[in-house]
């Protein structure tokens, strides 16, 4: 299998999404990519867990992959410490607070809020912790 482009994987997973759901096989793919982006996040949001072929996750992991590098790569010496802003707490040398994407992140763990289900969002579109922008 040759190389795909970016754009290739992208409209291979939106089809590939949409074959997997039932309610929105038969929606209308934009043209652009921000629209098809769109697409894929929301179908990829509401997916419930379930078995997908080998081929999709490894072309998923790819296009992710390369989102995440078009967005850049925080590394943990990027985030400002809470002593920065003059924090008296004792572990405030150690202590970093990101407001973001969580998905851009380089660190070795991260608290995240989650619901009671701890299995994330299903809402499309939402601008939740549970659904990074990757537009």
């Amino acid at each position: 299998m040759s190389e795909m482009t970016q754009n290739e994987r992208l409209d291979y997973l939106v089809e590939a999404f949409k074959k997997d759901s039932v309610t929105y096989s038969d929606l209308r793919t934009p043209d652009d990519v921000s629209g098809k982006r769109q697409i894929l996040r929301s179908l990829m949001n509401i997916r419930m867990p379930k078995p997908i072929s080998s081929k999709v996750l490894m072309i998923q992991d790819e296009y992710l992959k390369e989102r995440n590098r078009e967005n850049g790569i925080v590394l943990l010496d990027d985030i400002p410490t809470v002593a920065a802003s003059n924090s008296s707490h004792i572990h405030a040398e150690r202590l970093s607070i990101w407001q973001g994407d969580i998905t851009r992140l380089a660190v070795d763990a991260i608290v995240n809020a989650a619901n009671s289900q701890m299995l994330g969002c299903f809402v499309p579109m939402h601008t939740c912790i549970d659904n990074p922008m990757l537009n």
